[in-house]
């Protein structure tokens, strides 16, 4: 099966998801919970933060969330969607091939990669491990939580590959240590950890 394709996210698209009230996927309470245990986290941890890639970035959340936590650092934002490149400026791109001359700090990829099909998040793990040299953000809805009954199908787009969370664990672990809630530390990374801050092993 092929990934979702680039029609799919057009204005009508991110109405449904982003902007009404009623049906968007994420709320901005939700984001700052979030962006505060992500940022904080890295803080604890002493990982610099200067350089930021929100790869997938949507309408931008993650963007404000970035500058109060890591005021002096530089956001950039790179998204699929024609639609929100021109809305917003967003350099277009995908997190299955985008190329940087320098690695990130920390790189942001929050519901992109279950749109992609198996062939191609196994490409875009790899990706992702060459774009972070710090560490990485990452959600994605797994086959578990369909079938646990935790994702909301009234909010969720019935689109997305089911795929098993070992998939992404599997690809993520070549590059990158997990350290639990989202949280991948990158094996560029010289940051000590003690053993029990390590989610699954090394």
């Amino acid at each position: 099966m092929q990934s979702a394709s680039e029609t799919w996210f057009d204005e009508v698209y991110y109405q449904r998801y982003y902007f009404d009230k009623k049906t968007r996927v994420v709320d901005p309470s939700h984001l700052e919970r979030l962006g505060t245990f992500v940022c904080s986290y890295l803080k604890y941890l002493r990982v610099p933060v200067r350089r930021v890639l929100d790869v997938g970035c949507g309408v931008g959340l993650w963007r404000d969330v970035v500058a109060r936590h890591y005021p002096e650092a530089h956001y950039h934002g790179v998204e699929y969607s024609e639609y929100l490149c021109a809305r917003y400026g967003w350099e277009r791109g995908s997190v299955v091939d985008y190329r940087s001359t320098e690695p990130f700090d920390l790189v942001i990829c929050q519901g992109v990669l279950p749109y992609l099909s198996a062939a191609d998040l196994k490409l875009a793990l790899h990706n992702l491990a060459t774009l972070s040299r710090g560490a990485l953000y990452l959600e994605a809805v797994t086959r578990e939580d369909y079938e646990r009954d935790i994702v909301d199908d009234t909010l969720t787009d019935p689109r997305l590959f089911r795929h098993r969370a070992q998939l992404y664990r599997r690809g993520l672990l070549e590059g990158f240590t997990e350290l639990g809630g989202g949280v991948w530390l990158s094996r560029q990374t010289t940051t000590p950890l003690f053993e029990l801050e390590y989610a699954s092993g090394r």
